[in-house]
């Protein structure tokens, strides 16, 4: 077997996930084939053996292939050539989640959604894609749309209250009511020290992210894998609140009256897969917080 089978191989094992991840970025069959197909030809011209993680590698190259056909799009005022809703994506490569994880959330809100992507600028929905339905880290994204990490969160931000300001649009995430049980449950084990509930609530791949403010208040780096998280948290919530932060089920810790940590996580099928602790004053102002 040839070096370029092998690749083609790897290729193809992502392609499920790849054309998922432009279907919904595009709203096109179609389109989502075409930029698919740019990442293969892409792909060919480079030395694979250069590339640390090729799974997102590629999603890096299909979302900016995928952010060039919207801005020719909003150029030449064109509507997506078809509207079904894209189909679920089966397994992730390495160094990116699991998308089938994700169905759920994404499967959701199908044709809706893309209706309401429509209204978004390039940048805005390629960063909420990749972000609220691919759980793709805010670090990766941000070189994707030409941005800092913040920005890029705030991109995200915006598109998801423009999002959840269309309920009329939309249907309601039959997961949403469980994710916030789940992630009350996360906080009410935290502050009990039941450890073996913790564990119970994260996935065993769990990632948590930290960033360097919330580092400078005493919490460690990212934390990986499901014991490690449990063993941090056991035992520490205790002036956590649990919040809406854009629209999304979350902890808050505050100080003078004002979010001073958020906390943010990723739920699917009853299982906590990412959090992310912000204590950034800049990208905290961004967030919408709502305590409950």
């Amino acid at each position: 077997m040839t070096d370029q089978d092998v690749l083609a191989r790897r290729f193809e094992a992502d392609r499920p996930r790849l054309r998922s991840v432009a279907h919904r970025m595009l709203g096109s069959a179609a389109e989502a084939d075409d930029a698919v197909q740019e990442a293969w030809l892409r792909l060919r011209r480079v030395d694979a053996d250069t590339v640390d993680n090729l799974s997102g590698w590629l999603t890096t190259v299909v979302g900016r292939v995928c952010l060039d056909m919207l801005r020719s799009r909003a150029v030449r005022r064109e509507d997506p050539l078809d509207g079904a809703p894209p189909e679920a994506a089966p397994t992730a490569g390495a160094g990116i989640p699991d998308p089938a994880q994700t169905a759920e959330l994404a499967d959701s809100v199908g044709v809706a959604l893309l209706v309401v992507l429509e209204t978004l600028t390039p940048t805005e929905r390629l960063a909420f894609v990749l972000h609220d339905l691919f759980a793709v880290p805010f670090e990766e994204i941000a070189p994707i749309v030409g941005r800092t990490p913040t920005a890029a969160r705030q991109l995200a931000s915006r598109a998801r209250r423009r999002v959840q300001s269309e309920p009329a649009e939309l249907p309601a995430a039959p997961g949403a009511v469980r994710q916030r049980r789940v992630v009350e449950a996360f906080l009410a084990a935290s502050r009990g020290g039941d450890f073996e509930t913790l564990l119970t609530l994260l996935d065993p791949d769990v990632v948590l992210r930290i960033d360097q403010p919330a580092r400078r208040l005493g919490a460690p780096a990212d934390m990986h894998g499901r014991d490690a998280v449990a063993r941090f948290f056991n035992g520490r919530a205790r002036a956590a609140r649990p919040a809406f932060v854009d629209g999304a089920p979350a902890a808050v810790v505050l100080a003078g009256g004002r979010p001073r940590v958020v906390i943010m996580f990723i739920v699917v099928d009853d299982t906590i897969i990412g959090m992310e602790a912000v204590a950034d004053p800049e990208v905290i102002g961004g967030l919408e917080v709502v305590l409950t």
